[in-house]
């Protein structure tokens, strides 16, 4: 009986675990944690690759955008030195006919009064259309000499203290296209 109890006792009390089985314990946790590591830097690889991706096709998007914006602004300014002075000729059509039309009747007609009235329309008519382009006539009568404006061909000594530095005479006439010098006025000055 006693070797039956024994036997009983033997079966109901764990055996207590070996150095082998230990070991092999031990060795499944690290395996384990090695392969959640290794799975977790595979995931960050993963996740890094797709951002290069996705910035790699951004950059290039980018790229391609800024050359078509390229293109289309050459392109542009192209039509425009090529068609720049579209407005201005179609704005000085309409006295190119006047003139036509002035010829036409100067042969008809011995009048200077007539011819004289039709240059004086043809001329406000051009000024006019100049100006709605931008072009304006700089002064000149009794200004302050201005090198930004004016050109001086002649120096007239001897006009007095109140006329030093004054434009006298005017002897070709300047513009400015939109606030711009396009042509300085020729003027004398007084010394």
């Amino acid at each position: 009986m006693e070797a039956t109890r024994e036997t009983e006792q033997a079966n109901e009390t764990p055996k207590p675990e070996t150095e082998e089985t230990c070991t092999n314990t031990a060795e499944g946790v690290e395996e384990e944690e090695a392969s959640n590591e290794t799975s977790g830097e595979k995931d960050e690889l993963t996740a890094a690759q797709e951002e290069i991706a996705q910035l790699k096709d951004k950059y290039l998007r980018s790229v391609a955008e800024f050359d078509n914006y390229r293109k289309r602004t050459l392109k542009e300014k192209a039509e425009l030195i090529l068609n720049g002075s579209e407005k201005a000729v179609q704005a000085i059509l309409p006295i190119i006919d006047d003139m036509e039309r002035a010829i036409a009747n100067a042969e008809k007609t011995d009048d200077v009064n007539v011819l004289r009235e039709g240059m004086q329309l043809i001329y406000q008519k051009t000024n006019k259309i100049m100006e709605s382009l931008g072009v304006k006539k700089i002064e000149t009568d009794n200004a302050d000499f201005d090198t930004n404006f004016h050109e001086a061909v002649a120096m007239v000594p001897g006009m007095g203290d109140d006329k030093k530095g004054k434009v006298l005479d005017c002897v070709q006439t300047g513009y400015t296209l939109n606030d711009k010098v396009i042509r300085h006025a020729k003027v004398a000055v007084g010394q």
